[in-house]
């Protein structure tokens, strides 16, 4: 049995950075397959019943897909570089970065790729699962039928022309700023160490607004710290480093995360209302669709609609599945400290149905809560 693992993804793949920066910082031995479709119709599908990248085949023959699943099966193993803190404040701050970096940042990442001169780059990127051989005009060619399909998501995130400003404004002037900012200071999100929030982030900020043309010049004018730490996260061969003493949540980190609570978590709390109905009114179906409808989000001062992700309430319940394993000292720490950053309510949020993940679909369990492997 071969102790390496096999990554299936591709370059222009958000959370594909986000798995290959994971694999690099443990040091796992690994070789990246390209999900062309020949690739996806022998291997991706037949193994993971789905059709979304990155998917990685472990020593064992196993098929893993979504990388907050890798991520957690890969952590259960013993290691030395583990990217989950130990201390309250710094795990739950983890947490928070992961749901942020991985469903909240994908809007300036769609609106930025498809939005912006990036072609025929992008073109000929998606060119590439048809063609992979071909020369880079048919790949392009090809390639704009292939994204028009993933253009199409852009509107169903709420990037339109009322929510572009803000959209833009959020991100160059808040998002990067504040990244910047923080990355002149600390390696990382927490310290020296990268943690499961670190990698997270390196999805959109890779794949999408540090990669393609247009964002990756904006990047680089506005915000050189945070291409230097996209470097890093790349590197194959870096220390271990640790966490910050103390259990220390960076000051520069609080109104990125005062922002989040503001903005993206009522996008949650909508979403996990949303299931409860659905669940009511639809209580045969086991299957739960990726999309249940649309509801409103707000970015700045502007308030747009847009589609109903189920997924974010099985991240969310990741969140607060984090916060009620506190307990004795730890828990009065954690609760001032979201006090300071305006979430201790949105830690009360009560979800009636739970959801996993069963053969890479979500359905809801009637198991309790906290015996749920979230």
């Amino acid at each position: 049995m071969s102790n390496e693992y096999t990554l299936y993804g591709a370059p222009m793949s958000l959370y594909t950075g986000k798995a290959r920066s994971y694999l690099n910082y443990k040091q796992l031995a690994y070789r990246e397959v390209f999900s062309s479709l020949k690739v996806y119709k022998n291997v991706i599908v037949p193994n993971t019943g789905v059709r979304y990248v990155p998917v990685l085949k472990t020593p064992a023959g196993e098929y893993l897909q979504d990388t907050a699943h890798i991520i957690d099966t890969l952590e259960q193993a013993p290691t030395s570089r583990s990217v989950t803190p130990v201390t309250a404040k710094q795990k739950l701050v983890s947490q928070l970065f992961e749901i942020w970096g991985d469903e909240w940042l994908v809007i300036p990442a769609m609106h930025y790729r498809w939005n912006k001169d990036n072609f025929p780059f992008i073109y000929e990127e998606f060119g590439k699962v048809v063609f992979p051989n071909m020369p880079s005009f048919v790949r392009a060619y090809v390639g704009k039928k292939v994204g028009a399909k993933f253009k199409g998501f852009v509107p169903m995130l709420g990037i339109t022309e009322k929510s572009i400003p803000a959209i833009e404004d959020w991100y160059e002037n808040h998002v990067l700023k504040l990244l910047n900012e923080h990355f002149a200071e600390h390696d990382y999100l927490l310290g020296t160490k990268p943690c499961v929030g670190d990698f997270a982030l390196m999805g959109p900020l890779y794949a999408h607004l540090f990669r393609d043309p247009a964002p990756g010049k904006i990047m680089h004018t506005l915000a050189p710290n945070v291409v230097k730490w996209v470097l890093r996260m790349n590197q194959k061969n870096v220390p271990e480093g640790r966490y910050l003493n103390n259990d220390e949540v960076p000051t520069s980190l609080l109104s990125l995360l005062k922002r989040m609570f503001k903005e993206q978590w009522p996008v949650l709390e909508s979403t996990v209302k949303h299931l409860e109905k659905w669940s009511t009114e639809n209580p045969d179906n086991t299957a739960i669709p990726r999309s249940i409808g649309e509801h409103s989000f707000t970015i700045g001062e502007v308030t747009e609609r847009r589609a109903i992700a189920s997924f974010h309430q099985w991240k969310v319940q990741r969140v607060l599945n984090c916060y009620y394993q506190f307990n004795g000292s730890e828990k009065p720490l954690v609760d001032n400290f979201l006090k300071e950053i305006g979430g201790l309510d949105a830690m009360q949020l009560h979800i009636k149905n739970w959801i996993i993940r069963e053969d890479n679909q979500l359905t809801f369990s009637n198991t309790d809560i906290l015996s749920i492997g979230l």
